[in-house]
């Protein structure tokens, strides 16, 4: 029974993608997933998506992992790398600002479109092409790169502290800077001076 390898394959909050589930006919999981929903024991987020139904430690009912759901459809699927996280999400983890973002903005091969916004569970997620398809080589340098694009917007640190956080960026990354120039063309001049002012030019030497 498909409920079966439900609980056997996911827990709470996970999302279950009718496309993950073992079967030949999508018609036959399709009739036994509305089954599922109507009996009250799993929840549809949107036609194709379903997590479990559950009641939290505080006697409310659950939710979808908005965090899981990024990253099962945009970020990583079949074990490959095919997305990222960026914008002021991406700022904010690295400590370049305090600011929490208003909406998840992610870079993703997944994308079929330059720029898409989906509403998920009160969740705002922007979905950008990427300039180059991502890969597990190059995840780190496109991500630095699309950081650069807007740091001078984002950041709330500047001069020797703005150098040093983002050496610690590079870092923690392990960074490949030759594969940083690789793809540096793509980008907009700016990117340039923010590296720059960011005491990394000598690295692009």
């Amino acid at each position: 029974m498909i409920y079966d390898y439900i609980m056997e394959n996911y827990k709470n909050g996970e999302p279950i993608f009718l496309n993950d589930l073992p079967g030949e006919s999508k018609d036959y999981l399709r009739q036994e997933m509305k089954k599922l929903v109507d009996e009250g024991r799993l929840e549809r987020l949107y036609n194709g998506v379903y997590y479990l139904s559950y009641i939290t430690i505080l006697g409310t009912k659950g939710k979808i992992s908005i965090d899981k759901y990024i990253e099962k459809k945009y970020l990583e699927i079949d074990g490959k790398t095919v997305g990222y996280i960026t914008g002021l999400q991406l700022a904010n983890k690295y400590g370049f600002t305090t600011q929490n973002p208003s909406c998840y903005e992610i870079c993703s091969n997944e994308a079929t479109t330059k720029q898409r916004k989906q509403e998920i569970d009160g969740n705002t997620i922007v979905v950008y092409k990427p300039v180059a398809d991502v890969t597990e080589t190059n995840i780190y340098a496109l991500q630095f790169l699309d950081l650069m694009s807007v740091i001078d917007k984002y950041s709330e640190i500047s001069g020797k502290e703005f150098a040093v956080k983002l050496k610690k960026y590079v870092s923690n990354v392990r960074l490949d800077f030759s594969v940083v120039k690789e793809y540096l063309p793509l980008y907009p001049d700016k990117v340039y001076r923010n590296i720059y002012d960011g005491g990394l030019m000598s690295e692009l030497v």
